[in-house]
C-alpha cells in the first residue's frame, strides 16, 4: 500500500508539471528551428509532432499510472506488473519533456548598473 502511493506521488509531482511546462512550451522556436524565412517547414512540422507524441504519451501513461495505483491503494489489491513499466515510461517521459521544450527560456540579464558620473 505504500509503494502504491509513492508511485502515485512521484507521477503526480513529476508528470504533472511536466504536462503544463510542456503545453506552454509547445509552440516555442529556439535555436535552429526558428521562424525565419530560410527555415525548412517540414523539420518544423516534424518537431511539433514529436512534441505533440511526447505530450500525448506522458499524458496516457501517468494517467494510467494514477488511476491503477490509487486505485489500488483504495481497493487494497497487488499492482500489476505493468503498473511499474507504465511508471518508469511516466517518469522519463517527464524528465525528456521538462529537459527538452518544458523548461523556461532563458532569463533575460539584469540591466547593468550605470556608471558614476564623471
Amino acid at each position: 500500500m505504500l509503494v502504491d502511493i509513492v508511485l502515485a506521488v512521484v507521477v503526480a509531482a513529476l508528470a504533472l508539471p511536466a504536462l503544463f511546462l510542456g503545453a506552454r512550451g509547445l509552440l516555442r522556436r529556439d535555436g535552429r528551428f526558428s521562424g525565419d524565412p530560410g527555415t525548412d517547414r517540414a523539420s518544423v512540422v516534424v518537431l511539433l509532432l514529436g512534441r505533440v507524441l511526447a505530450l500525448l504519451l506522458l499524458l496516457g501513461s501517468a494517467g494510467l499510472t494514477l488511476l491503477s495505483t490509487i486505485g489500488a491503494a483504495v481497493k487494497d489489491v497487488d499492482l500489476h506488473g505493468f503498473v511499474y513499466v507504465f511508471f518508469v515510461l511516466s517518469v522519463l517521459l517527464a524528465l525528456l519533456v521538462l529537459f527538452t521544450f518544458g523548461r523556461r527560456g532563458p532569463r533575460r540579464a539584469s540591466p547593468r548598473a550605470t556608471p558614476a558620473r564623471r
